[in-house]
Order: C-alpha cells, then structure tokens, then sequence
C-alpha cells in the first residue's frame, strides 16, 4: 500500500475509532512527517522494517531534541506502524526500543496575588475586555482547557445548579462545578454583551466582534497583554492558569480525586504531579521565612 493512503487511512482511524480531536491528529501527522523526512525512501508499506522505529529515536536524540520530545514523536510512529500491523497491511514484529525517561518538569503556577491581579486586569467597560474577564473567571473557576472553553456551549450550562458539561478529551463529557462568581459573570456576559453581538443565535458561548468562535491562538495572545498589564513577569498561558487553578484546589484542601474529576485526567497519575507543586511552593515558602527571619 501507498504511504500516503495508509497514513490516511491511519488518521481516518485516529477520527472515526479512537474519537480524537483534529488538533491532537495534527499532531500525530507532523511526528510522522518528521519520520518520513528522515526515511524519504519509503513509499510503500513494504519498505517498513522493525528496526525503522529504534533507528528513528536514535537520530532524533543525536539532533539535540529533549528525551520528551523524541519520545513523543516515537510514540506516534509506533502507534502508526501498530495500527498497519493490527490490519494486516504489514506483517512484522517490531523491536522493543530502550528509551531515556523525559526530564519531569513541575508545571509553572500563579501565586494567588498574580492570579487576582490578572483576573483584573482586562477593562471591563469594554465590551471585548468584558467578555475576556469572563472567560478568565470562568477557567480559572473550573480549571477547563483552552479548547474546552472556546468551544463551550451556551446549552451545556446548569445556572442553577452552578455547573457545566464539558465535552473533553475523546469527546467524553464531565460534569464540572463553577463558582458562583463566574456564573454572574456569564450570565451578565450573555444579558449585556453577546445579545448585542451579530452571531448571538450561534450556540457557543464567547464570540469575537464579527460573531464567530475564538482561536485558541487569539485567547493565548490576550492572555499575555492582561499579564503584562498586570506586572506578571513570568510566563503565562491558559495551561498555566488551569496548572494554578490545580494547584490552589490542592493547598486549600480539596480532594486529589475530585481535582482529577475536575480537570477530566483519564489518569490520577497525571493529576498527582499537582501534589508536588503544593509541596515545592511550601517547601519555597519556609526556606524564605527562615531566610529572611
């Protein structure tokens, strides 16, 4: 078979079977481009050998990339050969790979004086601003991701019960408790902005100018001009607020599984690298008290 029709097929198979998001397929799509730059050779399926995949990580480690990074674009393409093996498009065993373990990187995190002051930071007499400290309010009240928040929809909000149904990761949904406070926010956003906005019939909830949804790049872009206003110095994303919203959950004694609910982690592994923030932020925090005492 062709390597064009079978990583077709493959991402067809990533859509339809496995539910993934089409950004997460991209993603999939560049670490296999990056394979085949590297065998540029191989344009049928016949040519894929067992030993492709630990050559590959080698040539991706001597380049310089991070253990992470080669690792991940590893794991794509086995997944890729795994799936040519399980429809019998080829027919071989592929080799076990002895691989570094990724460098583990606590995730950056606001204090909560950072938190508040970006929170105030957009101009709220703006309609636009307004509408951005709303999505602010509203992630950082239920630690939502990026994408989850761009693509809520108006009809997946309880008010009344104070809570919203996200659509996640593999298009499952979970119920996610929200602040009173950002529900106010919400409500007055839909009452006094977006009824006057030119898509108000669309079904999602924040809209740019022109009535359409917002890009995840646009609310990154935002994100950064309220830090800056705020005196934030360090880096910040919307992953960093969720990090922060994880984090404070955790110091202000909230169970480790209700976070991992929260945040729709398929895994409480993924969930308990939140715990060592907590204690490296206290461990930080007594080191300077005794510092400075």
């Amino acid at each position: 078979m062709n390597i064009n029709e079978a990583l077709d097929k493959f991402a067809q198979h990533l859509y339809v079977e496995k539910g993934l998001s089409r950004q997460t397929i991209s993603s999939y799509d560049s670490d296999l481009k990056q394979f085949f730059l590297l065998y540029k050779d191989k344009s049928d399926t016949s040519d894929l050998y067992p030993t492709d995949l630990r050559d590959f990580l080698s040539v991706e480690l001597n380049k310089g990339h991070s253990a992470s990074t080669a690792l991940r674009r590893l794991s794509s393409c086995r997944a890729f050969y795994n799936f040519l093996i399980q429809e019998k498009i080829i027919n071989i065993t592929l080799d076990k790979v002895y691989a570094p373990k990724p460098i583990k990187h606590l995730p950056s995190v606001l204090t909560l004086e950072e938190v508040e002051a970006l929170l105030e930071a957009p101009n709220t007499k703006k309609d636009e601003e307004y509408r951005d400290k709303t999505m602010l309010e509203l992630m950082y009240s239920s630690g939502l991701r990026v994408s989850e928040l761009i693509n809520l929809e108006i009809r997946n909000i309880n008010f009344s019960k104070s809570y919203i149904a996200v659509k996640g990761k593999g298009k499952k949904y979970r119920n996610v408790p929200v602040g009173e406070f950002a529900i106010e926010w919400v409500t007055n956003y839909i009452n006094d902005i977006r009824c006057l906005n030119p898509g108000h019939a669309s079904k999602y909830l924040f809209l740019n100018r022109y009535g359409k949804p917002l890009s995840r790049q646009f609310f990154f872009k935002k994100i950064k001009v309220y830090a800056l206003r705020a005196g934030i110095t360090t880096h910040v994303s919307p992953h960093i607020i969720r990090h922060s919203f994880a984090t404070h959950m955790l110091e202000n004694g909230a169970e480790l599984i209700a976070v991992q609910e929260m945040l729709g982690h398929s895994n409480l592994a993924t969930t308990q690298i939140y715990t060592h923030v907590s204690t490296k932020r206290i461990k930080d925090a007594y080191d300077l008290y005794i510092k400075n005492k």
